[in-house]
Order: structure tokens, then sequence, then C-alpha cells
């Protein structure tokens, strides 16, 4: 009779069954939502009628009603997933009512006795029946081991699957097993060096790729699709409620980008098989693009017609496009974008980062990557005005002022205009970007200041 040996580990061994081969031609589809389509074919040698299949070395998160399996004459009559897998603890629990061999050892005689024991209980530790007394196993350091008759059936080494098939004729053929599973998900980072002084940037994207399904997939076909797949309620980073309003500069494009679309979603093969394997972060580069145009801009919202007790740093804008035509040449899936420049001694450094949502192609792309150190602005109420029983005139001054040797271009954004706030008086002329945003584009000297003044009309 076979036994297994539990000493302070265990060594899975494997129960007899009619398990077959481990994964074959592997396929995997993985989604941002935390969500990957396998597609595993397999060599199978069925008989004829009904016969019971066991595919190990599927998902640990397997969705099984997700479960198809397509072979020529073979249908599915019954299947189960069995994700108890094999462990210590688990073979004790599993024990509970049976009995078990405990053979000791005399640490100073070394002479071994063996003694039958029940298991009653394994609550926080094992409580055991021998004879007529009863006994807790502890961890006390003294040579024991449990020795058990048999793995229990529906213990596994590894996550299995057990299917029931009906085959018309015997013989061997292919068998594809398809099933979702949870626990695999991929992101895109972008490493961007920015060169100020030529107008350039080099962008390198990577395709990051999460595996915690508790299965490792041997060299597999593996295909992204970037998208957000209707239904899904997984975690997504780039929609968690409130988020601050995009820098000025960000257009959606409309150019048709030269990759593979499915429906609504762009696909990303990777260009080799891959093995993905369990708790390991992958990374594959995907998109490569030395100078492409790029910006330095700066942008500074005020929230309402108030006044700010000092200046306030300006935001640091990296503006550029993903245009076929100077830009990136590519749709870009949403991920982060990390920014770097390099110092006086040619050393990148660091700058800041954000993120973007997916980008057609042909977009304008501004995002911000930190506050200027140099460039402030102090927004101040200058005199409030009753003109009614319900309309109010604000007249607000912005005092910007810039301390590096180049000239800046700042973005001062007055948000919060809601309702019908009309502007009746402006030093410089502003653009209204929506219902609650106006805009002015005010150019500050090098070690310079400048200031616009506005006056609004509002009913509060």
């Amino acid at each position: 009779m076979r036994r297994l040996f539990l000493i302070a580990g265990l060594a899975a061994i494997s129960a007899p069954g009619l398990a077959q081969p481990d994964q074959g031609n592997l396929a995997v589809t993985i989604y941002n939502q935390n969500l990957a389509l396998v597609q595993d074919t397999r060599q199978l040698n069925l008989p004829a009628g009904r016969s019971r299949q066991e595919f190990p070395n599927v998902s640990g998160q397997i969705s099984p009603e997700t479960v198809t399996l397509s072979a020529q004459g073979v249908g599915i009559v019954e299947q189960n997933f069995d994700f108890d897998l094999l462990s210590p603890s688990k073979l004790m629990e599993k024990a509970v009512g049976e009995e078990i061999t405990l053979l000791r050892t005399n640490p100073a005689t070394g002479a071994e006795t063996r003694e039958r024991a029940k298991v009653l209980a394994v609550n926080g530790g094992v409580v055991l029946q021998i004879g007529n007394r009863i006994e807790v196993l502890r961890d006390d350091g003294l040579p024991v081991r449990a020795i058990f008759d048999r793995v229990p059936e529906n213990l596994r080494a590894r996550p299995t699957l057990s299917v029931t098939l009906e085959s018309a004729a015997a013989g061997a053929r292919p068998v594809t097993l398809s099933y979702l599973t949870p626990g695999m998900s991929w992101k895109a980072d972008y490493v961007t060096l920015f060169d100020e002084g030529a107008g350039k940037i080099d962008v390198q994207g990577w395709v990051t790729l999460t595996n915690t399904t508790g299965t490792t997939f041997e060299n597999a076909d593996t295909l992204l699709v970037a998208g957000d797949i209707g239904g899904r309620n997984g975690y997504d980073p780039y929609n968690r409620g409130y988020r601050p309003p995009p820098p000025p500069g960000n257009r959606p494009g409309t150019e048709t980008p030269g990759r593979e679309s499915l429906g609504d979603f762009y696909l990303y093969p990777l260009k080799e098989r891959t093995t993905i394997a369990n708790q390991q972060t992958k990374q594959v580069s995907f998109l490569d693009v030395t100078g492409a145009a790029g910006r330095r801009a700066y942008v500074f919202r005020n929230g309402w017609l108030g006044t700010l007790d000092q200046a306030s740093s300006a935001d640091t804008v990296l503006q550029f496009s993903s245009s076929r035509d100077q830009g990136l040449g590519d749709a870009l899936p949403a991920g982060t974008v990390r920014v770097y420049m390099k110092d006086s001694r040619g050393n990148a450094q660091f700058i800041g980062e954000n993120q973007i949502g997916h980008t057609p192609m042909g977009s304008d792309i501004a995002i911000t990557t930190g506050q200027a150190f140099d460039v402030k602005v102090q927004p101040v109420v200058e005199k409030r005005e009753r003109m009614s029983n319900d309309r109010w005139r604000t007249t607000m001054r912005y005092k910007l002022s810039n301390a590096r040797p180049q000239p800046v271009t700042v973005d001062l954004i007055q948000s919060g205009l809601w309702g019908d706030v009309r502007i009746v008086d402006e030093s410089k002329k502003s653009d209204r970007r929506s219902a609650d945003e106006t805009m002015w584009r005010v150019t500050v000297p090098a070690n310079g200041e400048a200031t616009v003044t506005a006056t609004f009309d509002t009913r509060y």
C-alpha cells in the first residue's frame, strides 16, 4: 500500500488516476481587467464510450462555468474542478475521523516505535486518540512522523479539472480545453526620455504581465487585448472616482493604427512564445520610438474666485502626440508614463510620472509630471461688489512670476464658472474651454512677472 510520510514538510506525491499529459499547445489571451482566456490543446487517447479524464495544470482560479472542450466526436457529460491542493495541513484535515500511524524515534537510542492513532480534530493543533488516551501532536522538536495510508481522492498536487466524456470512437485526437480565469492581467508602462533643448522625446513602451493564478503557463502564444470589457467588475486603476481635470493640450485622435483590432479593442500580440510563470511579473517591449516631438508647458488652475495668501507653483506638463507624423505612431494602451531628463553630466534623471487612458492614434497628449520650482501664480480678489439681490461682480488679479533664465508660457485656468457666469472685462482675451473653465495663455518673461486681470459677473 502506498504511504505518504509527513515530517516537517511534505513531498507532493500525485495519487494514481487518469490524468492526461500536462499542458499542450497553449494560447493565452490576457485582458486589462484581471481576466484571461486560456486555450490548451492536448493530444488524448480516448476509449470509445464514457470515460473520466483529468486535466492537471489548469489555472488555480479557473471559472468552471466557462469551460468548453472541443474535439471530433466527443461530448462533455460532467466536469469537476478540484482545487483543494495537497499540503501537510490539508492532508491532516482530510484525515479527521481516520487512523494514521505515528512513528516516534528515541533521541538517545535511535529506537523507533509505531502506534496507530485516530485523528479527532485539527483546530489550532492536532488532537489524537491513541488507545484509551487523548493526545495532542505538539510541535516540540521531538522526532515524530505521521504516516498516512493513502492520499484522499479529492486532494490534488496541482489544480486539476476532471471531465467525464462521451466519445463516439476510440483513438488519439487533439482536444482543446478553453476557459476564462481571473488572476492574470497586464498593463502598459512607458519610459520617456525628454530632450527639451531639441524638443524631442524617446519612448520605450513595456507590457507588464502579472500571473497569480497558481499555475505556470509554459511556452504560451500570448495575445494582449487593450480595452475595457463590459460586465467585468475587476479593478480598474484609471476609474477610481474623482480625478483632477486633465491639463489643456489633450485632444483625442482620429487616425487608424496599422495593428489588428477585435471589435472595439486593439490587439498586442507578443512576438515570441513566452512562459508566464506563477507569481511572476514579466515585462516585454512593444513600443520603441526615438525623436518624436515633445515640449514642456506650464499650467495653473484656480479652483474658484478666491484669494491665495501666497503664490503657488504651476504644474509642469509634458506635451506630445501619438500621431503617425512627428508622434509615437500607434494607439497607446492605458498605463503609466514615467519621464526622465538628462542632467549636465549626461545622466538620465527621473522628473515625474502620470497615467494615460486608452489613447487613439493621432491624439495630442498632455500629462502633468510635477510642480514647477520657478514658475508661480498668485490669484487675488481685488474687489467684490453686490450688483443686485442675486448678482455679484468680482474683480480678480493673477500675478505670475518666472525665475527661469528663459521666458515661459503658462496656461492660466479659472475654473468653477458654472451657471450663467460672464466675463465683463479682462486685460487679455481668454478662451472659454468649457461651461466650467476659461483659460488665458500668458507669456512670462525671463526672470520677470506678468499680470492678468478679469471681472466676473456671477449669481453668487
